[in-house]
C-alpha cells in the first residue's frame, strides 16, 4: 500500500531519487516490466484474413461450381479459376494489412507525451516508456500517464471519474495516509488514466501498463471493433443494393442462356450447359461488384492523413479525414493560430516626452525613456535561456526583448539592481510589484492594466519631472490608451515608488500614492500565412469565426485586418451572446464573425447554433476547458502546444498552431473524398462496360463476349492498382474555388453518376463493336478480342479517371507516376494471357495477331480519347 509510506521510503523501495533513474535502470525495468501500455485485443491473424475473404457467398458459389467442373472433367479452366481467386484473395489480404499498417503509423503519430526527470534532466518522451521509479511532473491539463505516489502536490486538482464515477476533482496532497481507504479516498496517490485539471505536481512512479488500477479493469475497457468512416458505411449500404442487383441479374443472364440452349439450338448436353452458364452468370456477379472497395477506400484515407502529417497535422480519428472536406465553418482561436503568439512591444506613451524618443535610440539619454524600460524589465519574471529559449508570459518576454533592443540588457539591469521584495501578478488586482535596490534606495516597481493603475497613482512623471497627477494628464492617458485599444494593442501601464528600506516586505495596501511613469502598447503580430489562408477558406465556401477570450475592440481589430470580418459584420462578447434567445441567435448568426470574452458554453452554444443550420463545423481548442466544445464540433481541432485533455477530445492536432495549416488539411480532405469518388467512377464505370456488353450479347443472340475465367482476371487487373493509383492522385487546381460539399450527399452525386454511365456506356460501345468485328471471322475471335477491348479499354480509362475538369495534357502526364506505373503493371498482365500456352486456357485463338490486337487498342483508345473530348466540351 504506497499511500501508507512517505514519498522517501516508496523511492527507496524502488531504487530512485529525486534526480530520476539511470538510463540503464530503465533499460532493466524496461526488460522486466515491458511497456506502461494497456495490453490490446490480439490482431486478426494473416491466415484468418486470408479464409475470411472466402465467405463472400458469390465466391463460395463460384468454387463449388469450379469443383463440379473439375469432376466433369474441365480440370485446367477450373484450376486457373482457383488461382485468380486465391490472388484475389492474398491482394485483400495485403490491402488489409496495408491500411492497418497506415492506422498503426497514425496511432504513433499521436502517442500520449509524459514530462519525466531522468539523469537529473526535465524530458518529454511517450508514456509507454515510462518504468516503476521514473519520476513524473504533472500540470494543468495533463493525463496521469501511470499510477504514483506523489511528491508534490500544489493546489493540485484531479479528475478520477474514469476509474471512481465522481465527476468533482480531488485535491490532492503529499501527507501519508496511515487508515486502510479506497481508491477514491488515497489522495497522496495518483491514478493513470486521470486527469489533471488545477495546479502543479510531481510523482514517483509505482506501478505501470497491466498493473495500474486502470490496467485491472482493462478488460473491460476493452476497443469495440474497428467502426467503419461514414463513407465507408455508404460504401458498404451501397454495395449492398448492388450487390442484389447484380445477382439478380446474374440469375437473368444464366435463365436466358440455358432457355436459349434448350428451344433454339438443340443442345444435347444441357447439363454441360447449365453449368457454363451458371459458371459465366456467378463470374459475371463477382465481376461486377468491387469488393476491394472498403479497402481501398481506407487506404486512400490513411495516405491523406499521412499527407497531412507532412502539412503538420495530426489525424487521430479517420472519419475526420473525409468529414473537412464538407467543413463550411471554422472556428478558430486567435493566440496562436491565427496570430503568432510573440507579443511585441510597438508603441509607447510618456506624458510630456517626444513621441519619438524610442526611435531616436535616446533611450540612454532620456531619464523617463529608461526608467519605464528599466520598470519593464525589473517588474517581470520572464527570462531567456543561454540557448535562447523565452521563458515566462509572452508578454513579460515582450518587455525583455524590447529592452534588449534598445541596448538596455535585462539580464545586466537585474544583475545591477536586484530584486528585494515582491507582490506577485493575480487576475483580481490585475498588478504586479516588485522592491528593488536602486543605489542603496528601496523602491517598489508596478507594473498592470492602465485603467486599474491610473486610480493608484497620486503622481505623474512629466518630463522626468515628479507633478501631482491632475485631470488634465490623466485624461491624456486615458485618450491614448483608448486609442491604443482601438488598434488591437495590448496595453500595460508603469508606476514607481519609494518605499522605506531594502527589507520592506510590500503588500497590496502598498500600491498606493505612485507615480505614473508611462504606458507600453504591445501586439500579438497576425502570422504571414494567415491573409492568404483566410482568403483561400473565403474562395473555397468556407466561413471563419474568431472565437477569443481578449477584448472585443482588441478581436475586432485583428479580424478586419486579416479578412475575417468586414464593416457589415458584427462582433459579440461571451456576456452579449448570454443575452441572446436560441432563435434570436439563429437569426443573428450568420452575420456574427467575432465572439470575445467567451465561456466554454459559449463555445458549444456557438458550435450547436451552426449545427442546427446543418453545417459542418471545425472548432480549435487548446485547454482543459476547451474539451466540450471539441467533442462537440464535427471536427475538434486540438493544438500541438496544447493540453492532452485538449488533444484527446480533438478528431486532429495542428503541430504548429497555425492557422493555414487547417486551409491546408481541409485541401487535402477534399482531394482525399474527391479521389475517392474517381477510384468509385472507375471501378463502376468499367464493370458496367462489361455489363452493357454481356447484355448485348445476350439480346443479339450471340456467344458470351467473355468466359468465366476471362472476366475473374479482368476484375484481378482493373480493380485494385489503378483504383489504389486515383486515390494517390494530387488535388486538383480548383479543388479550393468549389464550396463544401453536403456531407448527406450520395456518393453518386456530383456528377459521379453521370460519369460511370456515360464511361460504362463508351467503354460497353467499343467491346461490341470489337466483338462485332472478331464474329466477323469466328465466334472464338470475337470473344477474344471483346476481351482484349474491355481489359485495355479499363486500363487505359485510368488516365482520363484521373481528373473530372481538366485533360491529360493539361494535368501532365508524369504528374501521377503512380497512375502511370498502375497502366504499366496492368499491361503486362494482360500480355500473360497471349503467351502461348496461356492464350489456350483464355480461348484466345491463333488468329488473334499484331493486326487483331491493334484493333482492340484502336477502339481503347477511342473510348479514351472520347472521355478526355466530354470533358473540353463540358468546359
Amino acid at each position: 500500500m504506497f499511500y501508507k509510506r512517505t514519498y522517501e521510503d516508496v523511492m527507496s523501495n524502488l531504487n530512485s531519487s529525486l534526480q530520476g533513474l539511470s538510463e540503464d535502470q530503465v533499460n532493466e525495468l524496461l526488460k522486466s516490466k515491458g511497456y506502461n501500455e494497456l495490453k490490446e485485443k490480439d490482431k486478426i491473424p494473416t491466415y484468418k484474413l486470408f479464409l475470411e475473404s472466402f465467405k463472400d457467398p458469390l465466391v463460395i458459389i463460384l468454387l463449388i461450381a469450379a469443383i463440379v467442373q473439375i469432376i466433369l472433367g474441365e480440370v485446367v479452366e477450373s484450376i486457373i479459376i482457383f488461382a485468380v481467386v486465391i490472388i484475389n484473395s492474398v491482394l485483400g489480404v495485403v490491402q488489409t494489412k496495408k491500411a492497418e499498417g497506415s492506422l498503426e503509423s497514425l496511432k504513433k503519430l499521436s502517442a500520449p507525451q509524459a514530462k519525466v526527470i531522468r539523469n537529473n534532466k526535465k524530458v518529454t518522451l511517450e508514456s509507454r516508456q515510462l518504468v516503476p521509479g521514473d519520476i513524473v511532473v504533472l500540470e494543468a491539463g495533463d493525463y496521469v500517464p501511470a499510477d504514483g505516489r506523489l511528491i508534490e502536490a500544489e493546489t493540485l486538482k484531479v479528475v478520477e471519474g474514469m476509474l471512481t464515477g465522481e465527476s468533482e476533482p480531488v485535491l490532492k496532497y503529499t501527507d501519508v495516509i496511515n487508515e486502510e481507504v479506497g481508491l477514491g479516498d488515497q489522495k497522496n496517490m495518483v491514478f493513470s488514466g486521470s486527469i489533471v485539471v488545477y495546479g502543479r505536481g510531481m510523482f514517483i512512479v509505482t506501478d505501470t501498463g497491466m498493473n495500474t488500477e486502470m490496467g485491472k479493469i482493462a478488460g473491460l475497457l476493452e476497443s469495440s471493433e474497428n467502426k467503419l468512416t461514414p463513407l465507408q458505411q455508404k460504401l458498404e449500404e451501397f454495395s449492398k443494393k448492388l450487390g442484389i442487383g447484380i445477382t439478380i441479374l446474374a440469375l437473368v443472364i444464366f435463365i436466358i442462356e440455358v432457355a436459349r440452349a434448350y428451344f433454339t439450338r438443340n443442345t444435347t448436353n444441357m447439363i454441360g450447359v447449365a453449368l457454363d452458364s451458371f459458371m459465366f452468370a456467378v463470374a459475371v456477379a463477382v465481376a461486377a461488384i468491387p469488393e476491394a472497395l472498403s479497402s481501398i477506400v481506407t487506404i486512400v484515407l490513411a495516405v491523406g492523413t499521412n499527407n497531412m502529417a507532412k502539412r503538420q497535422v495530426i489525424i487521430r480519428k479517420l472519419p475526420a479525414v473525409e468529414t473537412l472536406g464538407s467543413a463550411s465553418i471554422i472556428c478558430t482561436d486567435k493566440t496562436g493560430t491565427l496570430t503568432q503568439n510573440k507579443m511585441t512591444v510597438v508603441d509607447y506613451y510618456m506624458y510630456g516626452n517626444d513621441d519619438d524618443v524610442f526611435e531616436k535610440g535616446n533611450v540612454h539619454y532620456n531619464y523617463q525613456a529608461k526608467l519605464l524600460t528599466m520598470i519593464s524589465t525589473l517588474c517581470n519574471d520572464s527570462h531567456i535561456t543561454e540557448e535562447g529559449n523565452e521563458i515566462g508570459d509572452p508578454t513579460e518576454v515582450a518587455l525583455i526583448t524590447y529592452s534588449n533592443k534598445n541596448d538596455l540588457n535585462y539580464s545586466t539591469l537585474r544583475g545591477k539592481y536586484v530584486r528585494k521584495g515582491e507582490i506577485p501578478f493575480d487576475s483580481d488586482r490585475k498588478l504586479m510589484s516588485t522592491v528593488n535596490d536602486i543605489y542603496g534606495d528601496a523602491v517598489m516597481y508596478t507594473k498592470g492594466a492602465p485603467d486599474v493603475l491610473f486610480n493608484r497613482c497620486k503622481y505623474a512623471l512629466n518630463n522626468g519631472e515628479v507633478v501631482e497627477i491632475n485631470d488634465e494628464i490623466l485624461n491624456e492617458y486615458r485618450k491614448v490608451n483608448e486609442e491604443f485599444s482601438k488598434n488591437a494593442l495590448r496595453v500595460l501601464a508603469f508606476a514607481m515608488k519609494d518605499v522605506p528600506d531594502k527589507d520592506f516586505v510590500p503588500s497590496v495596501e502598498d500600491e498606493i500614492d505612485m507615480i505614473l511613469v508611462g504606458l507600453m502598447a504591445m501586439i500579438d503580430p497576425p502570422r504571414e500565412s494567415v491573409y492568404s489562408a483566410v482568403k483561400e477558406a473565403k474562395e473555397a465556401g468556407i466561413k471563419t469565426i474568431m472565437i477569443t477570450g481578449d477584448h472585443k475592440t482588441t478581436a475586432q481589430a485583428i479580424a478586419k485586418q486579416i479578412g475575417i470580418m468586414d464593416e457589415s459584420e458584427l462582433a459579440l462578447t461571451g456576456q452579449e451572446l448570454d443575452a441572446l434567445t436560441d432563435e434570436q441567435l439563429d437569426k443573428e448568426l450568420e452575420k456574427i464573425s467575432v465572439y470575445a470574452r467567451v465561456s466554454p458554453e459559449n463555445k458549444i452554444r456557438i458550435v450547436k447554433a451552426w449545427q442546427r443550420k446543418g453545417k459542418i463545423t471545425a472548432m480549435t481548442g487548446d485547454g482543459v476547458n476547451d474539451a466540450p466544445s471539441l467533442k462537440q464540433a464535427d471536427i475538434g481541432i486540438g493544438m500541438g502546444s496544447g493540453t492532452d485533455v485538449s488533444k484527446d477530445a480533438s478528431a486532429m492536432i495542428l503541430v504548429d498552431d497555425n492557422f493555414s495549416s487547417i486551409i491546408s488539411a481541409v485541401e487535402v480532405g477534399r482531394s482525399v473524398y474527391d479521389n475517392i469518388k474517381k477510384a468509385i467512377t472507375y471501378l463502376f464505370a468499367g464493370n458496367l462496360g462489361a455489363i452493357v456488353a454481356i447484355l448485348f450479347a445476350v439480346f443479339a443472340d450471340w456467344n458470351n463476349p467473355f468466359t468465366a475465367l476471362q472476366l475473374l482476371f479482368i476484375n484481378l487487373v482493373n480493380d485494385s492498382l489503378p483504383a489504389i493509383a486515383l486515390g494517390l492522385e494530387p488535388p486538383e487546381k480548383s479543388i479550393m474555388k468549389h464550396s463544401p460539399r453536403d456531407p448527406n450527399e450520395s456518393i453518386l452525386a456530383g456528377g459521379t453518376l453521370k460519369r460511370v454511365v456515360f464511361r460504362g456506356i463508351v467503354i460497353g460501345i467499343v467491346t461490341i463493336f470489337a466483338q462485332y468485328i472478331g464474329n466477323l471471322t469466328s465466334e472464338y475471335l470475337g470473344v477474344a478480342m471483346a476481351f482484349s477491348t474491355l481489359i485495355i479499354s479499363r486500363i487505359l480509362q485510368t488516365l482520363p479517371a484521373r481528373s473530372n475538369e481538366s485533360t491529360l495534357i493539361q494535368l501532365g502526364i508524369f504528374s501521377n507516376k503512380f497512375a502511370l506505373g498502375a497502366v504499366v503493371v496492368c499491361f503486362i498482365l494482360y500480355s500473360i494471357t497471349l503467351v502461348p500456352g496461356v492464350r489456350e486456357l483464355f480461348l484466345i485463338p491463333n488468329s488473334f495477331g499484331i493486326s487483331q490486337f491493334s484493333i482492340c487498342l484502336g477502339l481503347a483508345l477511342i473510348s479514351t480519347f472520347i472521355m478526355e473530348i466530354a470533358k473540353i466540351i463540358k468546359k
